[in-house]
């Protein structure tokens, strides 16, 4: 049997060059793929392969002293979700450019970042307090089209970076004396997001343990979460139960989907939503028109051939 392991670790890493080398040794030897970086500040990773060598990887990452109460998440996969085994040591383990100036971390993790809430610590707070709990997607906007906790805030972020001009705009500031929930994937985007946050005027800041993995562990669709969780591997969507409401929209049609396409035009890094029905006509596999005439230019333009 084959899974999924998501994980992430903030301790202090002197050397992740050296951390780098031989996580990539242990995967290879363990036959995993997936992606890991390594950062002064920690660990974060996804791997997929067989149970038994999930379960090795784990022991043997354990054995560092700064990864030893690292806690993995297991998810439905397989090896093949995965086209290589990726580790690379970088400046941030989470893209919010240059957020490492933003944050510090010891060996406990995050220095002054939101409190951290189990499940059902989440669904008591909402139940205890109503309207005064916010939640705030800590995601990419794209993702939120296809899954979100019930009237979230959905920050317009396409990439990380846009975080902190967001979190320095006024749009907010009504909010800034709620209770307010950070989310995300596994959880470690909201390890830093709710530190800025806090450092940005936001007085009651919480997170959910674990991220939107470990709440549809514990409450599938049948509490606050709904629809589909956008993942980064072959699957693109996963959820938690064949009860999962879909809430995402066709781009041209506007049918319910959660089908998220690759833009047919090589040079674009964005998502199409588009149902089944559409992706048939190839002229709609384009994120904006922009793209599809882009993609149309490049090939009617001949190729020249030079002779040696």
């Amino acid at each position: 049997m084959q899974k999924i392991l998501l994980y992430y670790k903030f301790t202090p890493i002197p050397d992740p060059e050296a951390i780098k080398l031989w996580q990539k040794t242990l995967c290879d030897s363990l036959n995993l793929r997936g992606r890991i970086l390594v950062s002064r500040h920690g660990l974060n990773g996804t791997v997929g392969g067989d149970m038994e060598d999930l379960k090795r990887y784990i022991k043997e990452t354990k054995k560092f002293p700064g990864f030893k109460d690292t806690v993995f998440k297991w998810s439905d996969g397989a090896r093949e979700d995965f086209p290589r085994m990726s580790v690379k040591a970088r400046r941030e383990l989470v893209g919010f450019k240059n957020s490492d100036d933003e944050f510090e971390v010891d060996e406990h993790g995050v220095i002054g970042g939101g409190t951290h809430l189990k499940p059902h610590e989440v669904d008591a707070m909402v139940e205890k307090y109503g309207d005064e709990v916010v939640f705030f997607d800590g995601r990419n906007a794209h993702e939120a089209l296809v899954g979100k906790f019930k009237n979230a805030i959905v920050p317009n972020t396409n990439t990380s970076r846009d975080f902190i001009a967001e979190l320095e705009s006024d749009k907010y500031d009504a909010v800034k004396d709620k209770k307010v929930i950070t989310y995300c994937t596994g959880g470690i985007r909201c390890e830093v997001i709710s530190a800025m946050m806090k450092k940005r005027g936001f007085k009651d800041v919480y997170q959910i343990d674990g991220g939107i993995v470990k709440y549809g562990e514990a409450y599938g669709d049948d509490s606050l979460w709904e629809g589909a969780l956008r993942v980064f591997d072959s699957r693109m969507v996963m959820s938690f139960s064949d009860n999962a409401k879909t809430i995402g929209e066709c781009t041209h049609c506007k049918s319910k989907t959660s089908n998220f396409e690759n833009c047919a035009h090589a040079e674009c890094n964005s998502l199409v939503l588009i149902c089944e029905e559409c992706k048939q006509d190839p002229n709609l596999l384009f994120h904006t028109g922009e793209c599809r005439n882009k993609h149309e230019r490049k090939a009617q333009t001949p190729r020249v051939i030079l002779k040696v």
